[in-house]
């Protein structure tokens, strides 16, 4: 085979990133054992508890339950499982801002239940009294997202959750990307800070293991019992993934990861994406593109059209928010160097636009 995997050198969209080697050797060497059958495979099975351990740990959660799952959309889908499956309703909804990821739809259209997406505030973030006012007594999930997709901000965790409360419904984080930044931060966002039941937070974003290593927890183990199935041809005789059959490399590479870069790694790769998304803002601001305050290592800014697909065709690899802003993900293979050289090509786009729009 011929084909090449993707060079990171001009990715500047994509909330993946280059593994830690540690975690590339780890994931090589467990990639055939099968977490989806623990009694047959229990090497792997028991680095899975350390690895939901050590989420755990950086979650504030003394005594979680979960696993690891192949990403973010799985966690969601398995949050909203079992909070209809918990819940004493026949008309199952789900309340969460415009800002919540694609796997919501996914999970609602998959699972019967409704979905009330409700508008953010000017900040981007849920809107409280949208929220409340989209929550009624067949409410089973609220949702809050630390670290949105498009923007990178953090919803008022602790109040969602005490809306969730109120409504006795379970309340659902979704911490996929920002959870390996946000320790470093002031915000509230976990177990300890509120009243969550269940969070998505996935190492091979911002945590530098392999794809697909996704995690999801909860705080009771009702959730992962409501989630359990028989499995009777195993040697296991349930499991509450939502996947079959698993790779070990997920497993190990998220154990080699978290084990090699928390909490220090960890903090490094936070302060250097913040440091250069600020700088990438300052530098575009002073360029009079229109460039919003970063809150997590997220830059997203208004480019013309013409100037977004010239910067595509020199194959920088750049996306658009829903609402039309460019995003840069300042991802731990992110450097000041790549973003000199965006800048660079962006400088010279600009001026060839400019002058086209003057010949015309």
């Amino acid at each position: 085979m011929d084909a090449a995997p993707q060079d990171f050198t001009r990715v500047l969209s994509s909330m993946c990133t280059v593994p830690h080697p540690d975690a590339r050797d780890a994931a090589t060497a467990f990639l055939t054992d099968n977490p989806g059958d623990p009694a047959t495979y229990p090497t792997v099975s028991e680095l899975e508890d350390e690895v939901v351990g050590m989420l755990g740990e950086i979650t504030n959660l003394d005594e979680p339950q979960g696993y690891v799952a192949s990403g973010g959309t799985e966690a969601n889908i398995q949050a909203v499982r079992a909070a209809r499956d918990l819940a004493d309703t026949d008309n199952p909804n789900v309340v969460a801002p415009q800002s919540a990821h694609f796997s919501f739809p996914k999970a609602a259209d998959v699972l019967g239940v409704e979905l009330r997406l409700v508008p953010v505030d000017d900040d981007r973030r849920a809107n409280l009294d949208a929220v409340q006012a989209a929550v009624d007594a067949d409410t089973v999930l609220v949702v809050g997202v630390a670290g949105t997709t498009e923007f990178g901000r953090v919803d008022p965790i602790p109040a969602l959750g005490d809306v969730a409360a109120d409504a006795d419904a379970l309340f659902h984080v979704d911490a996929a990307w920002g959870g390996f930044c946000l320790p470093f931060t002031e915000y509230d966002w976990d177990f300890a800070d509120a009243a969550v039941d269940t969070m998505t937070i996935d190492p091979h974003k911002m945590g530098r293991a392999p794809v697909p290593a996704g995690g999801f927890l909860a705080r009771d183990d009702a959730v992962l019992d409501a989630l359990a199935v028989d499995t009777p041809y195993l040697e296991t005789t349930g499991q509450a993934t939502l996947t079959g059959t698993r790779s070990g490399a997920g497993v190990a590479g998220a154990h080699a990861a978290i084990d090699a870069l928390w909490p220090d790694g960890y903090r490094e790769n936070y302060e250097r994406g913040m440091a250069n998304a600020r700088w990438l803002v300052s530098e575009l601001r002073s360029r009079n593109y229109d460039a919003i305050d970063p809150t997590l290592p997220l830059v997203a800014f208004d480019l013309p059209v013409p100037e977004f697909e010239a910067l595509r065709e020199r194959d920088w690899r750049i996306s658009r928010t829903a609402s039309g802003e460019t995003r840069v993900v300042c991802m731990p293979h992110v450097t000041r160097e790549m973003l000199d050289g965006f800048l660079a090509d962006l400088d010279d786009v600009r001026a060839g636009t400019t002058v086209s729009a003057r010949e015309c």
